[in-house]
């Protein structure tokens, strides 16, 4: 218990250090004493990190910075007034660093806007130009059954092309999720009719027991485990459903490496450059992952698997918690990272323990 309280007070102190003064929620703030000198620089806004930071930020009851970051998305994320769109990161200021689209970023914005103002939802309207520009956004880049722009994974690892009518599974579920929520708060038959489309086209992910990393022309038939999206946050299935049970227990012994979980099979990103290139010589289990099964686990009822996981991370960690954690000394990962420690927080608010 010292140490979730520790990992507690660190978190709340990490996750202020990256909220920005213009309402940008950077991934990680090298600026800090605490930033490990020989680590990738992470000074960016990744809409989908700062959401869950947000959603983090909400459950425990930190103020002040979810409206913020909301208005940093309208008024600063470069082509958002006109695409409604998010792409993969930006600079502080707003300006693209990169121009990849990742739909997943626009559909965890709105569901980020919906959880701040869920007890509330008329409050949401503060935010409506915001929530219908992203929306529209969506579904302007949908036809019937994919996207059709190139997308990119909620990994930065792949794309999806037009022509093969493929969709990740969890950046649907993001999707789905999103404009459900905004249709919540500003009722758009449109938007409904995505969704469903989007829905009628997920059932299909799952293939030969367990829901695949991607689905199209072409499939991608690997275990990823950001397929735990679909129970938590986005609640597209029940714990128990006997798709999640049979997916679970395929992402349990395909990518957990001893007690740690990785995200996709046959990963070898550790996070380093080279001039430019990464290095790629393995990657390590990833905290937010670990949290994410043990989320899973509160949700569905089995404490001891819950905890399991949980302190997993705990056992290996001190006062931060970094992207990944690896087996040696010589691979050094982004530490802290915001994700992470929001990982954290709603993993030990499902436990009871903050």
């Amino acid at each position: 218990m010292n140490k979730v309280k520790k990992l507690f007070k660190s978190s709340v102190r990490v996750i202020k250090d990256c909220c920005l003064e213009n309402g940008a929620i950077v991934a990680a703030n090298p600026t800090k004493s605490y930033y490990p000198s020989r680590a990738k620089h992470y000074f960016y806004v990744w809409p989908r990190d700062a959401s869950y930071v947000c959603i983090s930020a909400d459950l425990i009851g930190i103020k002040g910075i979810q409206e913020k970051f909301f208005e940093w998305c309208l008024k600063r994320a470069e082509g958002f007034t006109d695409e409604g769109l998010f792409f993969e990161k930006y600079y502080v200021n707003g300006l693209k660093a990169l121009f990849r689209f990742q739909p997943d970023q626009t559909g965890t914005v709105l569901f980020a806007v919906w959880h701040h103002y869920r007890k509330n939802l008329r409050k949401a309207m503060k935010f409506e130009e915001l929530i219908v520009r992203a929306a529209n956004g969506l579904c302007n880049k949908w036809d019937k059954d994919h996207f059709t722009i190139v997308t990119n994974d909620v990994w930065e690892e792949r794309l999806a092309f037009p022509d093969l009518k493929e969709n990740f599974t969890y950046s649907l579920a993001a999707c789905i999720r999103g404009l459900e929520s905004a249709n919540q708060i500003i009722h758009e038959q449109r938007w409904l009719e995505v969704a469903n489309q989007m829905r009628k086209v997920l059932r299909k992910h799952f293939i030969g027991g367990f829901f695949v990393r991607s689905h199209g022309l072409l499939t991608d038939k690997r275990i990823d485990s950001s397929v735990l999206g679909l129970v938590y946050p986005f609640e597209i299935l029940k714990a128990d459903d006997s798709r999640m049970l049979l997916t679970v227990k395929k992402i349990e012994e395909t990518l957990l490496v001893n007690g740690g979980l990785h995200r996709y099979e046959h990963d070898d990103y550790d996070g380093w450059m080279y001039e430019g290139f990464h290095r790629r010589k393995g990657s390590g289990a990833w905290p937010i992952l670990n949290f994410w099964l043990s989320i899973y686990y509160s949700i569905l009822g089995n404490e001891e698997k819950a905890r399991k996981y949980f302190y997993w991370v705990l056992d290996r960690v001190e006062e931060y918690i970094p992207e990944q954690i690896f087996e040696n000394e010589i691979q050094v990962s982004v530490s802290p990272l915001a994700w992470s420690h929001a990982m954290f927080l709603v993993a030990a608010k499902f436990l009871k323990l903050v």
